[in-house]
């Protein structure tokens, strides 16, 4: 038989039941953080605060790194490219040109003729064509 009395084996367990209350209240804790974390992420994504939307005036067409904190930037402007050095302490305008007339175009308007997207496309146009013309 056991040697421990009726009433320490129920102390013992409900040491035991305390001890996994305390394991559950931790575990649940930790899923509400990461579930909080999840929803920030989601909501940022969704916001979508850093993204350029339509119609805009200012869109980056391209960076280079210089160094750890010195980048060249081409931001065009309502039809120029101003080519601007960016450091922690300052931006400089480098240089102004205007903007090359494939640049001003949609994007993806540009499409090289063998590639993937170009045939894609030029499939599509056929298929739709097609069913445009059997419709009554």
């Amino acid at each position: 038989m056991s040697s421990l009395a009726p009433a320490e084996q129920a102390a013992g367990s409900g040491d035991a039941l305390l001890g996994m209350a305390a394991l559950g209240k931790t575990g649940l804790a930790l899923l509400l953080v990461i579930g909080l974390i999840l929803l920030c992420s989601w909501l940022l994504r969704r916001l979508s605060a850093g993204q350029q939307l339509p119609g805009q005036p200012l869109r980056v067409r391209g960076s280079t790194a210089l160094g750890q904190r010195e980048r060249v930037v081409i931001v065009e402007v309502e039809g120029t490219w101003l080519v601007l050095g960016v450091t922690p302490g300052q931006i400089s305008k480098l240089h102004e040109l205007p903007a090359p007339p494939a640049a001003s175009a949609q994007p993806g308007a540009a499409v090289p003729a063998g590639s993937f997207a170009a045939r894609l496309a030029q499939a599509l146009k056929h298929n739709l064509g097609g069913a445009a013309s059997r419709q009554p």
